[in-house]
């Protein structure tokens, strides 16, 4: 019943993250600005994740997961209502501050808790499940642009998050009755400083940096990429394509839930990397029509699936669990400081080069991950 809960929590979690990019060339002409403003809004909610993240390995230490996950999904709740209330560019930066403040410490904490207490395949399911909440979310908005507005799209996420709310509540004497206490040896957690010197951490964080550059690009930017890329596109069509991502990483994770204690955390990271690269280039090749495109970037979604939990699952394992809270307390503030960036950089980049360039910029951030992931077990190693 617990495991159940905790795959619903990451649904919730999953269910804002792609909504920004699917009404964006909706919102974008509404208040009359450029298309890169918005890598400036996934910017302010990805800054107000990475200190919700810093935070995250004082908070596990001092209080239950239970209570971080509630107040996370409540301050998520008040900022989808605020975006859903909108009526002019500057009101999107007052509430992207709850919408990113809910997301980080809740990330943080659950992926520890799971990390520390259950197998890799669970892992697996647990991030398949975000995939389902992101997948969810574009179709909620192209619902919402083709009966009403972009506004309706964020209000209706709002009220799916409030019944996820009220089962967290309910469920909450769940977690005491679990054997695997969220705070159990945690006390003597290593801090972030002393976790930094530990070999292979810093290496780690810079790969999950490019990871998580390359998945946030193509959150935000694969719609408005079919829009400049495939004209003749109706709107709600160009925005449901915000799921092809969503959809390939929950497709990746549903797999690799299946595989990954028989493979290995290590080979799922290399065999989903190379899959990247091959939807990569199947998007780069000149092609006909959208088709070929939209099945790249399953592709690329299937390969990225495996990547981040996997990461993630091995880090008491690799670095210890006296560092693992902080290291993956760090991993998120990476995750989304890649988030937070490299989407605005793209958007700057596209609006001077073109929107073609995107996959040659996914590319970059592939080969970067998995080539900083095998130097640092190379570094770690005794």
């Amino acid at each position: 019943m617990l495991l159940a809960v905790i795959y619903l929590i990451f649904i919730s979690l999953g269910l804002p993250d792609s909504l920004l990019g699917s009404g964006w060339p909706m919102m974008q002409k509404e208040f009359n600005v450029l298309s890169s403003y918005a890598g400036y809004v996934s910017m302010t909610i990805s800054f107000m994740t990475i200190i919700s993240a810093l935070l995250s390995p004082r908070l596990i230490k001092k209080y239950h997961t239970k209570y971080i996950v509630v107040i996370s999904i409540f301050l998520t709740v008040l900022g989808l209502f605020g975006f859903s209330t909108a009526d002019s560019y500057p009101m999107l930066f007052i509430f992207a501050v709850p919408y990113g403040l809910g997301a980080g410490a809740i990330d943080a904490s659950v992926n520890h808790y799971v990390a520390s207490n259950y197998p890799s395949s669970v892992m697996n399911f647990l991030h398949c499940f975000y995939g389902i909440g992101a997948v969810i979310s574009p179709m909620i908005m192209s619902l919402a642009l083709k009966v009403a507005r972009w506004n309706e799209g964020y209000r209706w996420t709002a009220c799916i998050q409030i019944v996820i709310l009220i089962v967290c509540v309910l469920s909450l004497s769940l977690w005491n009755r679990n054997k695997a206490s969220g705070n159990e040896s945690n006390e003597d957690s290593a801090g972030i400083d002393e976790t930094l010197k530990v070999p292979g951490v810093v290496l780690t964080l810079i790969a999950f940096f490019a990871y998580c550059a390359a998945e946030a690009t193509c959150f935000l930017w694969t719609p408005s990429y079919f829009a400049d890329m495939k004209p003749g596109l109706s709107k709600e069509t160009v925005a449901s394509f915000g799921s092809l991502i969503f959809g390939g990483l929950m497709f990746g994770r549903l797999i690799s839930g299946f595989v990954s204690d028989r493979l290995g955390d290590k080979t799922l990271i290399r065999v989903g990397v190379l899959l990247e690269i091959v939807g990569i280039i199947l998007v780069i090749l000149p092609l006909s029509g959208h088709i070929p495109a939209a099945v790249g970037f399953v592709i690329i979604g299937t390969g990225m699936g495996p990547v981040y939990p996997a990461i993630q699952h091995m880090a008491p394992d690799k670095f210890g669990r006296k560092y693992s809270a902080a290291v993956i307390g760090l991993q998120m503030a990476a995750a989304y400081t890649g988030s937070t960036l490299m989407p605005m950089v793209f958007g700057h980049l596209q609006q001077h080069n073109g929107m073609g360039i995107m996959p040659y910029y996914l590319l970059v951030f592939a080969v970067l991950n998995i080539g900083l992931l095998e130097l640092s077990d190379i570094v770690r190693k005794p």
